[in-house]
């Protein structure tokens, strides 16, 4: 079955955000920059109406007043890039794991390197937080919207948590 796209420009503090949906849900959010340019999908259409529950819990999380999404997905991956997105999910706000720790946490613990490839490959960034995985020695590693911008992720949800951080 087909679903008709739709997308948006959503402000944030990062710069403006490209999200995309479908009649089942959320299929992409794409930070402004990183490492390929995000456009929107051949096809949809530009409707802004159709992303108010996603504005309002962007805008939630970034005043520091959110810090789980509610919000329905449809990202297409395999099963599992999927089992790796909802671990991705489970990492509490202001924390971070390794891609060793999520891979033991998924139960493949000799996986490391196909769980940083499946959170590489996360369509939903922020509301699934990719931006949660750093390298085992603490090291901001690779991230799709950008270093700056994965560092900024972090210090803002360690601020908001009450934590410290480095990032």
């Amino acid at each position: 079955m087909t679903h008709s796209l739709r997308h948006t420009s959503i402000a944030s503090p990062l710069g403006d955000l490209l999200a995309v949906r479908d009649d089942v849900g959320l299929t992409h959010l794409y930070l402004p920059s990183g490492r390929h340019p995000r456009v929107a999908p051949a096809g949809s259409v530009a409707d802004a109406g159709a992303f108010d529950d996603v504005r309002d819990q962007l805008a939630q999380y970034f005043a520091g007043e959110r810090t789980e999404f509610d919000l329905p997905l449809h990202a297409t991956g395999t099963r599992f890039q999927h089992t790796v997105w909802d671990a991705l999910v489970a990492i509490p706000h202001g924390e971070t794991r390794s891609y060793g720790q999520l891979a033991a946490e998924i139960g493949s613990p000799g996986a490391s390197r196909a769980v940083g490839l499946a959170n590489g490959q996360n369509p939903v960034s922020i509301v699934v937080p990719c931006h949660r995985v750093i390298g085992a020695n603490g090291s901001l590693t690779g991230y799709g919207g950008g270093l700056p911008a994965k560092k900024w992720l972090l210090a803002h949800e360690a601020q908001r948590s009450g934590l410290f951080a480095d990032a």
